[in-house]
Formats: C-alpha cells, structure tokens, sequence
C-alpha cells in the first residue's frame, strides 16, 4: 500500500497541540476530519513532532498509507481546514518511511518583541526587561557543551533517553525581534521553553553562567525557568 507524507503549516493559537487528545482540539484532529471529509474515509496518521498547545509551526509532517491517489488534493483540503491550517504538499514516499524517526533534525525558533505590537503578540513574547545580550549569546554557546538535558524535560513524560544532540544554538536579531535558534536531533518535552526561560534569567543576571553550567549538569527540572508562553515558539522545519 503506497505511503504518504503531509507537510502542513500552522497557527497553534486555538489549539491544546499538534497530536489528537481527548476532550481538546489538536491540528491532527482537524487534518483527519478534513480528510474524511474529502475522500470519504478513515486515516491514520502519525506525527513527526509532537509540538504542545499554542505552539506553531512553518513545517510538520504525517504520514498514513492509503491506496486512494491523494496528491491531487491539497487544494480541497484546504478549502475545508480552518484558516490557521494549511496543507502545504501531500507526496508518496518509500513504504517504509517514517516521519518521526526518519527525521534527522528538527529546527525551532522563539521570537521576542520589546515594543508593544498588537500585530504579533500571539506570535511572539513582549519582553520589556533589561537584559545583557552577551550574556544570552554565552549562554546559547554554553547548550552546545552538552547531551543530556534532563534538566529542560519536564517530568510528566515517556522518554526513555534525555540525550540530546544540538547542533545549532544561537541569537539573532531579525528586525525588530530576537530570535533563539535551536536545531537538534530531537527535542523533549518542554525543552525549547525551559531553555529560553532559564537563559533569559542569565541574561538578566538572576542566573550566572557558572550557575547554569551547574543546572545543566544537575538534571533537575525544578531549577529550570519553564515559564516563557507557548505563542513564541515555533517549529521551524523538519529535515529528512
């Protein structure tokens, strides 16, 4: 049976995540009743990264296998979907491909404002607070350094492994916005927050570089900033 890859865009704003939950709307919730509602039937769908509740993303992935031709429907689908879903391409891929674990890296963005702009405040953080940005630079060096970053999961997860391989970790300015970029090999669970979080807290002196080198080793969530809101975050792409 042939098998298909869907990369889709979206806006997290109104919903509790990427994957289907019970009792709360996700984007793959909307993907499969838009599906069904097109082609008249059932399809499974696995994610490839599973982003949390608010959380965007320019590119994610699902793939399903189905015998029915559906690369000829990109345009229905989206006719159907919500405004903040959009199917970007549906294309076969090898039957054994998978969207999760043949991903090599998946690329995250946190945008920050400091002047208040009612155009992009459900897409980025307002952060009106001194900071020292060469300290947050120092402290995104820092992230290379390590592997294991039990410390920026939070607990109630299923992982098995905390080990991490960042590959691109860094500040930069994008116009008016600061930009944390991170790219890895995977992510867990809240990590891309508690690393903003707790790096925000260096730059403002609360935490000091030594101290954060320490919390990296620690492996202890409870010392971790975790609070920066969801609607700065953004998957940014998946690479194969």
């Amino acid at each position: 049976m042939p098998r298909y890859f869907i990369e889709l865009a979206y806006k997290g704003t109104a919903y509790s995540g990427f994957q289907v939950q019970q009792n709360a709307n996700s984007v793959q919730a909307e993907v499969e009743k838009a599906l069904k509602i097109y082609y008249r039937q059932e399809f499974v769908l696995t994610c490839s990264s599973r982003t949390d509740a608010g959380v965007h993303a320019r590119q994610n992935y699902f793939h399903f296998d189905s015998e029915t031709l559906l690369t000829e429907g990109v345009y229905h689908l989206n006719a159907i979907l919500p405004g903040d879903i959009s199917v970007c391409r549906i294309f076969v891929v090898d039957q054994l491909a998978h969207c999760r674990f043949d991903a090599i890296s998946r690329e995250y963005h946190y945008y920050l404002y400091f002047r208040k702009d009612p155009f992009i405040d459900d897409r980025a953080f307002y952060y009106p607070y001194p900071f020292d940005s060469g300290l947050l630079d120092e402290a995104a060096k820092e992230i290379l350094q390590y592997e294991d970053f039990s410390a920026f999961s939070k607990r109630n997860t299923q992982v098995k492994s905390f080990l991490c391989n960042i590959y691109e970790s860094q500040w930069v300015k994008e116009g008016e916005l600061l930009v944390y970029r991170v790219r890895a090999n995977r992510f867990l669970r809240g990590m891309v927050k508690g690393l903003v979080g707790t790096m925000l807290q260096v730059g403002r002196g609360k935490v000091s570089l030594v101290e954060f080198r320490e919390l990296i080793k620690a492996g202890d969530p409870a010392r971790v900033d975790f609070s920066v809101p969801s609607q700065g975050l953004f998957l940014n792409k998946v690479e194969f």
